[in-house]
């Protein structure tokens, strides 16, 4: 469903487990920033109406979803430290040429946003089946769900503000990036490393 062209290596779940506390505040700032970006768009394109009404619903989501990791860090004795840079998403963000183009501005930051949240919830899934903790595989299962309906959404609103055929083979080059991408990242300790 996801169309990643390349899974997370499995192993990745042990690394994430031994190293929980970092996954939860990179997954804290990751929920944020996600509320950021919903924010962001309402102010960039306020004129397009569904936009609007679906990323303000979104912010809010992403925010309560923040504050649901940031009690998970508060009940396992810790704090959410600082944010570190997402050298992933950094990296995907060079996909695209600049433009002057609102609109195909509009339609590659949606195309990146479904990209993060369907490497999200491929990610939260692995952690989900194969955690030994058991409130954070419910925990992480529940979020699972909540980043496909995200996904769907960026990609559902890319097509209904751009040309359906230029959307769909952007997607398409877009993966192969981030497969490459993936391939190559170093740091494991992140929900996209």
């Amino acid at each position: 469903m996801l169309g990643l062209k390349l899974p997370t290596d499995p192993r990745w779940v042990n690394i994430a487990e031994k190293h929980i506390d970092e996954i939860l505040t990179d997954h804290a700032f990751c929920e944020q920033k996600a509320a950021s970006t919903a924010i962001s768009l309402i102010v960039t394109y306020p004129e397009l109406s569904d936009l609007v009404r679906e990323m303000s619903a979104l912010a809010r989501e992403e925010m309560s979803h923040f504050e649901m990791v940031f009690k998970k860090i508060e009940e396992r004795g810790l704090q959410l430290g600082r944010e570190r840079k997402d050298e992933y998403v950094n990296r995907l963000m060079d996909f695209f040429p600049k433009t002057s183009d609102r609109m195909e501005r509009l339609t590659q930051r949606l195309l990146l946003a479904a990209l993060i949240e369907a490497r999200s919830c491929e990610r939260f899934k692995l952690i989900s089946e194969n955690i030994s903790d058991p409130d954070l595989a419910k925990f992480y299962h529940k979020l699972m769900v909540s980043e496909a309906g995200h996904y769907t959404l960026f990609i559902r609103l890319a097509r209904q503000y751009g040309n359906r055929e230029e959307v769909d083979a952007k997607w398409k080059a877009l993966l192969e990036f981030e497969a490459d991408i993936i391939k190559n990242l170093e740091n494991k300790e992140f929900i996209h490393g």
